[in-house]
Formats: C-alpha cells, sequence, structure tokens
C-alpha cells in the first residue's frame, strides 16, 4: 500500500523554542497542552484543502460510485499520532480511516479508494488530492502552528504566573 510520507521542520522559532524549553511539563504533557493545540490546528488547515481536492476528484465518478464518496470523505480526519521516533514530541496526522464500502463484491475500503484516486492505477490515471493540498496549505499551517503556539504559550505563562502570585 503506498503512503504519502514527508517531515516539515519548523525554523526561525528560537525564541518559542528556548521559552518551551524553560517552562513546566504542563506545556507539553499526555494531555498535551499548547503544542498539541496548535498542531492540531494546523493539521485542520490541511484537512480542509484536502476535504475540497478530495471532492473534486471524486466528481467525475459514475453515479454508482457517488452514492459512496460521503463515506470517502467522512473517513478524511486529522489525528493525533505517536510521538517522534527517539523522544518526546507531538505528532498530527492528515489520513483517511479504514471503513468498508457495504456493497456487493470484492470487500474495497476508503483506504484502497482514497490511494487508488490518490496515485492511480493500470487502469486509471492519479486524481491526486492529498499531495496538492499539502503543497498548496503548508506555508499556512506553519503560520497557523506558530501563532496558535504562541498564543497558547502566553496563556500557560499567565496561569502560571497567577498561580505564583505575579500579575
Amino acid at each position: 500500500m503506498a503512503e504519502l510520507s514527508g517531515t516539515v521542520s519548523l525554523t526561525g522559532l528560537d525564541g518559542i523554542l528556548r521559552t518551551l524549553e524553560q517552562l513546566p511539563p504542563e506545556v507539553v504533557s499526555k494531555a498535551g497542552g499548547p503544542v498539541k493545540n496548535a498542531l492540531k490546528r494546523g493539521a485542520q488547515v490541511l484537512l480542509r484543502e484536502a476535504a475540497l481536492n478530495l471532492a473534486r476528484a471524486t466528481d467525475n465518478l459514475s453515479t454508482d460510485d457517488q452514492e459512496n464518496t460521503g463515506l470517502l470523505l467522512s473517513a478524511l480526519v486529522a489525528t493525533r499520532g505517536k510521538a517522534p521516533t527517539g523522544g518526546n514530541g507531538e505528532r498530527y496526522l492528515v489520513r483517511v480511516r479504514r471503513l468498508s464500502y457495504q456493497r456487493p463484491g470484492p470487500a474495497t475500503t476508503t483506504l484502497q479508494t482514497a490511494n487508488l484516486l490518490e496515485y492511480g492505477s493500470e487502469k486509471q490515471p492519479a486524481e491526486p488530492w492529498l499531495r496538492p493540498a499539502f503543497a498548496a496549505k503548508a506555508v499556512t499551517a506553519i503560520q497557523t502552528v506558530e501563532s496558535e503556539l504562541i498564543r497558547g504559550v502566553d496563556r500557560v505563562v499567565t496561569k502560571l504566573a497567577r498561580q505564583n502570585g505575579a500579575r
């Protein structure tokens, strides 16, 4: 099964990273904190664009297939992933949940349909929907993560300052 993978590195956030290193564990805990929330907002930017692209890619399917595109679109989600290998951290993924279409014949899943659209086959040309969404909205997603992270860290700092008697 083909899979789209890649890594985005945020640079130019040295001040934020130093601040995060000095903050207590409330910032990045199992519950997530502002880092998780910022990444979630960034992933939602990519998710919205991917959903628009996927809807466009499925518009030219036959009438029988279009009855099932609601399932494919509803299977598109942004989910929290496992921490990156070799350390702590947060990860959000834009992915397709594996759901089965209820129709006669061999079982088909939303993952198979999404991969077929994204990469094509011998019989069907590719109609990419996820890679173009990433290319179009990566900068916006990174800017969203940056602004949400700053806002979230400010909220934690203010809350901790109030708890410690500072105003």
